[in-house]
C-alpha cells in the first residue's frame, strides 16, 4: 500500500531517529533522510524550537501526516501496518516473522490454515537487515535480507495470510484446547495451533556505558539503514556470516576493521565471504580481540580493544560500532516451567523433550510430542529459537514449512474441523 512520499528530518546521532531509520529500512519502505546541522535548519525546515526540540525526529507521511518522534508502533499504525486481528479466531498464529515465520506463513495459508503472523519489529527478522545474502538458492547475484523479506511478505498475503507489524505478544495460556495469547495492545489472539519464530536477540556486550551510546553510535545488527551516511572508521564486533556482510557493505565507501573474538574467521565465516574480505584492502581483521571501552560525551567518539591472550590494549576513534554477535533466544514472553527450554533458552521440541516431566493436565491422549512440537499441546518452534537448529536463513525457511507440516498433524490428531461450533474461551 503506498502511502507517499515519507521524509524524516533529524539530527545526527539520534537513538530514535536510527530506530525509525532502521525499521523503515528493514520493512522495505523508502524514505529521505534530513540531517539537521543547526538550529536554523530545524526551525526553517522541521518547524521545531531548535536541534534539542523533544519532538525531533519528524516523520513527514505523505503531504499532511506528522508525527513527532514516533514510537515505531505509532509509525507502523500511520503506516497502516498495525491492525487488530480480523478473525474471532484462526486455525495457525505465528509469532515472528523471520525466515521461519514467513515461510510458514506462506504454507500454512497456501494449504487452507486461516493464518495470522505477529511481529513485533521488521519483517526479515535479524535476516532482513544484512546487506547482502549470496547463498539462498535461487538468487546467483545475491539478495538484500529485506529485499528477500520483501517478497516472501507479499507472497504470503497473497496466498491469505494476515500479518501484523507492530504487535507484541506477551503472554500465552493453553485453554481447552486452544492456544490463547495477548498482545501488548489489548487484543487476544485465539489458535488451534501456533508456531513460535521469534528468533534471537543479540547478546548485549556488558560495557559500563553501552547504554549511554546505544543507537548514538553502538549498534546491534548489520546497520544496513546506515550504510550510506556513515563517516570515518566503522568498527564491526563479530566474526560470523552478518559481520562479514556488513563489514563488506561498509568498506565500499570507509575503512572498515573486524573485532574478532576467536582465533580465526575461517571458523565462523563462509568461504566465499572469507575471500572477498581478505581481497578487500579497506577491511582490517583484529582476531582474538574484544571490545572493553567506550568513550564520548553525547555521542560515541572512540573504543579500546583488548588482545585477549597478551592482554594488550589500543584505541581506535570511531562513531560507529555494530555488533553482530551471538544472540538470545525470544521467549520472554513464556511462563517460566510451563515451556520447556534447554540451559541456553531456546525452546525443546519432540524427542529433545523429557515426556515424564510433561504436565498431565496438558497431555492427556497419551501420545509423544511430534517434531518441532514443544511442551505445550500444539504450540511448535522453527528457525533460531528452536533447540539446536542451524542458523542459517534457508535452514530457518525449512523448518517454517516443517512446522507447518507438523501443525497439519496436530490438527488430525485433534479432529479439528474449521469452522466448527467449537470457540475459543474468553479471557
Amino acid at each position: 500500500m503506498s502511502h507517499g512520499r515519507i521524509v524524516i528530518y533529524g539530527r545526527a546521532n539520534c537513538a530514535r531517529g536510527y530506530e525509525v531509520r532502521d525499521f523503515l529500512t528493514r520493512n522495505c519502505s523508502d524514505y529521505e533522510w534530513v540531517e539537521l546541522s543547526t538550529d536554523g535548519e530545524a526551525q526553517r525546515q522541521a518547524e521545531v524550537s531548535g536541534l534539542a526540540d523533544p519532538r525531533l525526529p519528524l516523520c513527514v507521511i505523505g503531504q499532511s501526516s506528522k508525527l513527532y518522534c514516533p514510537s515505531l508502533r505509532e509509525l507502523a499504525m500511520a503506516l497502516e501496518w498495525f491492525k487488530g486481528p480480523r478473525y474471532e479466531h484462526y486455525d495457525l498464529a505465528i509469532f515472528g516473522a523471520g525466515p521461519a515465520g514467513l515461510s510458514a506463513a506462506l504454507y500454512g495459508a497456501s494449504e487452507g490454515l486461516r493464518t495470522i503472523v505477529i511481529e513485533k519489529t521488521a519483517v526479515g527478522g535479524q535476516a532482513g537487515s544484512t546487506s547482502k545474502i549470496e547463498n539462498y538458492m535461487g538468487f546467483p547475484d545475491g539478495i538484500t535480507g529485506a529485499e528477500l523479506a520483501k517478497r516472501a511478505r507479499e507472497q504470503a498475503q497473497r496466498l491469505g495470510a494476515e500479518i501484523i507489524v507492530g504487535g507484541e505478544g506477551i503472554s500465552g495460556e493453553h485453554r481447552d484446547g486452544w492456544q490463547l495469547s495477548w498482545l501488548a495492545s489489548g487484543e487476544q489472539i485465539a489458535s488451534k495451533a501456533t508456531i513460535c519464530a521469534t528468533g534471537v536477540e543479540y547478546s548485549r556486550l556488558g560495557l559500563e556505558r553501552e547504554r549511554d551510546f546505544l543507537n548514538r553510535g553502538l549498534y546491534y545488527g548489520a546497520g544496513s539503514s546506515e550504510a550510506e551516511i556513515c563517516k570515518g572508521h566503522v568498527v564491526i564486533v563479530g566474526g560470523g556470516n552478518s559481520a562479514g556482510q556488513a563489514a563488506l557493505n561498509f568498506a565500499r565507501q570507509s575503512k572498515v576493521t573486524m573485532l574478532v573474538r576467536g582465533e580465526c574467521l575461517k571458523d565462523t565465516l563462509s568461504a566465499y565471504l572469507l575471500e572477498r574480505i581478505e581481497d578487500t584492502a579497506s577491511i582490517t581483521v583484529l582476531t582474538r580481540t574484544e571490545l572493553v571501552e567506550l568513550y564520548g560525551n553525547e555521542a560515541l567518539e572512540s573504543i579500546t580493544y583488548r588482545h585477549v591472550t597478551s592482554g594488550e590494549t589500543a584505541d581506535i576513534e570511531t562513531q560507529n560500532v555494530f555488533v553482530c554477535i551471538g544472540g538470545r533466544p525470544r521467549t520472554d514472553w513464556a511462563k517460566p516451567g510451563v515451556l520447556h527450554c534447554d540451559p541456553a533458552g531456546y525452546v525443546l521440541t519432540g524427542s529433545d523433550l523429557d515426556r515424564s516431566s510433561l504436565s498431565g493436565g496438558m497431555w492427556t491422549d497419551g501420545r509423544a510430542p511430534f517434531f518441532m512440537e514443544t511442551s505445550i499441546p500444539g504450540l511448535f518452534a522453527a528457525g533460531d529459537v528452536r533447540h539446536n537448529s542451524t542458523k542459517r536463513c534457508a535452514a530457518a525457511a525449512g523448518d517454517g514449512a516443517t512446522a507447518v507440516s507438523m501443525a497439519h498433524q496436530f490438527l488430525r490428531s485433534v479432529k479439528y474441523r474449521r469452522y466448527g461450533n467449537a470457540r475459543p474461551p474468553s479471557r
